[in-house]
């Protein structure tokens, strides 16, 4: 891996981790890790464009089909990839079909880049880890065999005894705070070869254990508010991503544009970055 590199590009792909929630911004959209990583990057490289495709709830296979072709026409100098996981929390997962669904991601994107970055995503601590713990790994070790085949890098956030901390997840207890996100776009910032900012592993500090009774109001309005609904979309074949595009993809097109700072010295949240078209192909 090259020390301090230059990136001019970044496309992220994915699903809710990468689109950003549950890092909500005041006006209802959200930033997540791959916009902080964005923002960090066009701070060393004027021109830098960023382009995020990813969608809440999206599946492996759709990832596959719809966003990895689409990351691959626009020549970034890396990308991110991460999916699988929402297959896995399925009760009817066919992992050997993640498998080859990731493979196929992986053989798309890894010559359409510089760089193709790999994850194994967080897990946060309960009982729905422990249940779906043996499908996670087998998951998280295909993506290592996979990067090691295709010259991908692999962040490690699985192994991070920080991210499992309870207080790093939103109340729906599947995606990170902003604190999450941002500790996401750290370690993905250090293994592109960029000098630490912080240490992303560092533990939050200690904190007494809510009561009992707070605990359980909190699991009665978590099984009403997120759990219920959750479920629903399974039975009846729903996801939250339907009818939702990509931050930087057209809607009226499907077409992936780039977003890029209007002042290159002082680029500013990704949010008010200005559109710029792929160049033709």
């Amino acid at each position: 891996m090259e020390i301090d590199p230059t990136h001019t590009s970044l496309v992220a792909v994915g699903d809710s981790f990468t689109e950003g929630m549950s890092d909500l911004l005041p006006d209802g959209s959200y930033r997540g890790w791959a916009d902080v990583l964005a923002e960090r990057l066009a701070t060393r490289t004027p021109g830098f464009r960023y382009a995020n495709l990813a969608v809440r709830g999206k599946l492996i296979g759709q990832i596959a089909e719809e966003q990895a072709p689409m990351a691959a026409t626009l020549g970034a100098d890396v990308i991110t990839l991460v999916g699988g996981l929402n297959d896995t929390l399925r009760p009817n997962c066919d992992m050997g079909r993640v498998r080859g669904l990731l493979e196929q991601s992986v053989e798309t994107l890894a010559p359409a880049c510089k760089q193709l970055v790999l994850m194994r995503s967080p897990g946060r601590q309960g009982p729905v880890l422990q249940r779906f713990r043996p499908r996670m790994e087998e998951l998280f070790g295909y993506v290592d065999d996979l990067a090691a085949r295709h010259g991908a890098v692999v962040v490690d956030l699985y192994g991070a005894a920080a991210l499992a901390d309870q207080r790093m997840w939103d109340v729906d207890r599947l995606h990170l705070t902003a604190e999450g996100h941002r500790r996401v776009a750290e370690a993905v910032w250090q293994t592109l070869g960029h000098a630490p900012q912080d240490d992303w592993r560092t533990p939050m500090p200690a904190s007494a254990r809510p009561a009992w009774a707070a605990r359980r109001v909190s699991d009665v309005r978590f099984a009403r508010q997120h759990l219920g609904p959750w479920i629903g979309r399974r039975l009846t074949g729903r996801s939250s991503g339907d009818g939702r595009t990509g931050a930087h993809v057209d809607p009226a097109t499907g077409r992936a544009f780039w977003v890029t700072p209007e002042d290159a010295a002082a680029p500013g949240p990704v949010q008010r970055w200005r559109r710029v078209e792929p160049d033709p192909a």
